[in-house]
């Protein structure tokens, strides 16, 4: 079964960055899109991104277009989320999903993906 690790959070000031990883053992991270999700106490998970297998297409969410960037280096098996400006409203867990394609009506669903890291902490503040 394919699992994924996400790293790479931690506490960030307002205006800071981070760079958070999914990276997957044992199975070629290549082959699926991936996509990435964020939960905030008391609030739904919320898809915020996707990557398909080669790269080749990208999509986010309009709460983080033009601040967050999906990437992924399949020779590394990894995918990655940069993530500039941060506010105190980005603070939440972080988390990567594989098994579903990056289709713009349908990626944000989580209920669609059947492979879950663990998750990653991202809190900002001064």
């Amino acid at each position: 079964q394919l699992q994924l690790v996400e790293s790479g959070g931690g506490l960030v000031q307002p205006g800071g960055s981070l760079r958070l990883s999914c990276a997957a053992s044992e199975f070629t991270l290549g082959y699926y899109p991936i996509a990435w999700f964020r939960q905030a106490p008391g609030k739904e998970r919320e898809g915020i991104s996707c990557i398909n297998s080669s790269g080749s297409s990208t999509m986010y969410a309009d709460s983080v277009k033009g601040r967050f960037t999906i990437s992924r280096d399949n020779s590394k098996n990894t995918v990655y989320l940069q993530i500039h400006s941060l506010k105190p409203e980005d603070t939440a867990v972080y988390y990567c999903a594989a098994g579903h394609a990056c289709y713009s009506s349908t990626y944000t669903d989580p209920a669609r993906y059947a492979y879950w890291g663990q998750g990653t902490q991202v809190t900002v503040s001064s």
